[in-house]
Parts: structure tokens; C-alpha cells; sequence
């Protein structure tokens, strides 16, 4: 779809505000864990701050978001007081094979999950390369929103590149951050409706 179509959509009305919890205390990883665990298939997306200068080394995943059909869960892990207590919740979940991670390309937040939270991630589906019609392409959160459901997601390139490692996290980078999560769960549920 070109981007002149892509205007033409209604706007994606993504999750609300009242459906994020920001997970940062042992007793909020317990009840994401209860809820994450209960679910078969849930969205998967990581969120690092940018590195800007040349030869710069990340040092993110500084927030995981993980979603289940009607709440995303948002861990704050670039905090190193906030890390002990919510990387075995994140394990717990990222490592069950019985739960079906899906998200939109994942290579980038798969090795920094690995490499600095020493969390190897199972059962991973990556809807890029999942979902797309040719070889060649693979398809974006933005394109498949488009494509499953008729409107458009605004992704915007001034919060993609806020600093994610922030302790306190606005509004706006809480609804992208979650959605991001949220959106992937709901195109896999809508693609599984059209193929089942």
C-alpha cells in the first residue's frame, strides 16, 4: 500500500491507558506473571534508548512489553534497582514453551534480551517474516494494520527515538510502547481468524 492510500484510513484506535500496568515491584511481576502465564499467545516488544554518536554500544532493552489480549505489561528494566526483581518474572515468561511469543521484527530484541538479561526466549514468532506475501518483504506493524484491519497505526519517529531509560516514562511513550505489544497479539489473533 502506498502512503497516499494509507491516509485515506481511519486511524488505529490502539490500547488505553487504563489497560497498561507499568510493572516496578516484585508484588506487580506477580500479577503479570499470573496473567501472563494463563495466556496461550502473547505480544513481545523491547524498547532501548538510541545511540546517537558512532561506535556507540546500546545498552538496552531498557523496557520489555508483553501483552495479553486485554493488558500490556510494561518492565522497566533499564533501572538497575528495578532489574533483580523482575528479570525471573521476565524469564519465567520469555523461556515457557507453552506460551507463544509473537511480535514484529524480533532479531534485535531477541540478542539484547540475551545478552543483557542472560533470558534465551522460547517459542518465539516473528509476524514480519510470518505474515508476508513474498520473500523479499517483510511486513511491518504499520503495513499489517493496514492490511488485517483497514486503518492506519501512527508510528511516530520522535517517540521511537526518546530516551527509553528514563525512570518515569511519559503518556505518549507508555500508549507506543504498549500498543507496539498489544497491536502484534491482535494482528496474529485477526491473521489465525483468516487462515482458521
Amino acid at each position: 500500500m502506498s502512503d497516499s492510500h494509507d491516509e485515506l484510513l481511519p486511524p488505529y484506535d490502539g490500547i488505553k491507558l487504563d489497560d497498561v500496568r507499568l510493572v516496578k515491584t516484585a508484588a506487580d511481576a506477580q500479577q503479570a506473571l499470573a496473567a501472563l502465564s494463563a495466556s496461550d499467545v502473547i505480544g513481545f516488544d523491547t524498547e532501548s534508548k538510541p545511540t546517537f554518536t558512532k561506535g556507540e554500544v546500546s545498552t538496552g532493552p531498557h523496557l520489555v512489553q508483553l501483552a495479553t489480549d486485554d493488558t500490556a505489561y510494561l518492565f522497566q528494566i533499564g533501572r538497575p534497582d528495578a532489574l533483580a526483581p523482575l528479570r525471573e518474572t521476565l524469564r519465567a515468561v520469555l523461556e515457557s514453551p507453552a506460551i507463544l511469543k509473537v511480535g514484529f521484527g524480533l532479531s534485535d530484541d531477541l540478542s539484547r534480551v540475551r545478552s543483557k538479561l542472560g533470558i534465551d526466549p522460547q517459542n518465539v514468532l516473528d509476524l514480519s517474516t510470518a505474515l508476508r506475501i513474498d520473500k523479499k518483504h517483510t511486513l511491518g506493524a504499520k503495513a499489517a494494520v493496514a492490511r488485517y484491519f483497514g486503518q492506519e497505526m501512527q508510528k511516530s519517529k520522535r517517540i521511537t527515538t526518546t530516551n527509553w531509560a528514563q525512570p518515569v516514562l511519559t503518556e505518549r511513550q507508555i500508549l507506543y510502547a504498549a500498543d507496539d505489544a498489544h497491536v502484534a497479539l491482535r494482528i496474529y489473533r485477526r491473521a489465525s481468524e483468516l487462515k482458521g
